[in-house]
C-alpha cells in the first residue's frame, strides 16, 4: 500500500494487537519480513514498510532520503494508521533507523529489537571516510551492472556466512534485483552510515526495552551488541551461534524464537506496546 507522498508498506495480521513495525537493511524491502510476519500471525499487527529508495517507495521528496526525512516518514505511516507506539524491528540499515526513531521521537517507539545494528561512527573523520566510501558504491550503482554490484557486495567479509548456502545467496541476490539501483544510490547518499549522526552518546537517554541481536559469527557487531548493552541496562545483548549479519536469513527458527520471546515480554509487560485503536 502506498498512500500519496508516503511509502509503500505492507501489513498483516490482527489491527487490535499491539503493533510491530518491521525495517529492512539496505537493498532490501517489506517483502523481506513476509515469514516472520506469517510466523507471527494474529498475536501482532504487522507493518513492513519499504524504506526511501528500495521496493516501492520510489521518486521520493529529497529529504526523505535521509535518515530524519525517513524517521519522518515512518511517523506519518503510523499516524495514517492510527498507531501510536509501536515495538520497533530493524535489521541493519533499518536497525539504525529504528534506534534514532526511539531516541528522537520516545513518544513513537515502546521497544526495539535491533538486528547487527550500529549507532554509527562516532568520528567525524571516520564518517568522512564512509561517505566517500559509498560514494564509491554509489556511482557503482548508477553504472549499469547492478548484478555484478550485488556478486561483489555478497564476497565482503561481513556476509561471508550468507555466502556459505548458495541457494540462500542466490535467493538473496535475485530478491534484491527488484530493486532500482538509482533509487539505491540515493539511500546511500542520504542515509548511509557516514550521512548518519552518530548516536553513541545518546544511548543513556534510550527509554524503552531493547534486545540487540548479532550473530556470532559476526563479529564486529557482536561486539557492538554487547558495548551497547553496557551502556544502558535497558539494552541486552544476545548472540546467535551459528549466524552472521543477516540473522533472520541464515538462522530463522533461532530468530523468530528470540523475537517472539521479546515481544511476550513485552506484551506481558507494564503495557508499553500499545494496540492499535
Amino acid at each position: 500500500m502506498r498512500l500519496p507522498d508516503s511509502l509503500n508498506y505492507e501489513v498483516s495480521g490482527d489491527r487490535l494487537s499491539p503493533t510491530v513495525l518491521f525495517l529492512h537493511g539496505f537493498m532490501g524491502s517489506s517483502a523481506d519480513w513476509r515469514d516472520v510476519m506469517v510466523l507471527l500471525g494474529d498475536r501482532t499487527f504487522c507493518i513492513a514498510v519499504d524504506l526511501p529508495g528500495h521496493g516501492a517507495s520510489l521518486g521520493m521528496a529529497p529529504v526523505t532520503y535521509t535518515i530524519e526525512g525517513a524517521a519522518r516518514a515512518m511517523i506519518g505511516i503510523l499516524d495514517d494508521l492510527e498507531v501510536v507506539r509501536p515495538i520497533v524491528v530493524g535489521y541493519s540499515m533499518g536497525g539504525r533507523l529504528a534506534l534514532y526513531l526511539a531516541l528522537r521521537y520516545p513518544e513513537r517507539c515502546a521497544g526495539l529489537f535491533l538486528e547487527s545494528a550500529s549507532p554509527g561512527l562516532e568520528s567525524a573523520d571516520e564518517r568522512a571516510a564512509r561517505r566517500a566510501a559509498d560514494e564509491s558504491k554509489a556511482r557503482r550503482l548508477e553504472s549499469g551492472d547492478f548484478r555484478a554490484f550485488l556478486r561483489d557486495w555478497y564476497r565482503e567479509p561481513l556476509f561471508a556466512s550468507l555466502a556459505r548456502d548458495e541457494n540462500l545467496l542466490w535467493r538473496t541476490i535475485e530478491a534484491r534485483l527488484r530493486n532500482d539501483p538509482v533509487e539505491l544510490a540515493l539511500s546511500l547518499r542520504g542515509m548511509g552510515t557516514g550521512r548518519q549522526p552518530s548516536l553513541w552518546g545518546e544511548l543513556e537517554n534510550l527509554t524503552v526495552p531493547t534486545l540487540a541481536v548479532a550473530g556470532g559469527l559476526d563479529g564486529k557487531y557482536a561486539g557492538i551488541s554487547s558495548r551497547l548493552a553496557g551502556i544502558n541496562p535497558r539494552i541486552i545483548s544476545a548472540v546467535v551461534p551459528g549466524a552472521g549479519h543477516n540473522v533472520h536469513a541464515e538462522t530463522p527458527a533461532a530468530y523468530i524464537s528470540m523475537l517472539g520471546g521479546f515481544l511476550d515480554g513485552l506484551f506481558l509487560g507494564l503495557g508499553e506496546a500499545e494496540p492499535v485503536p
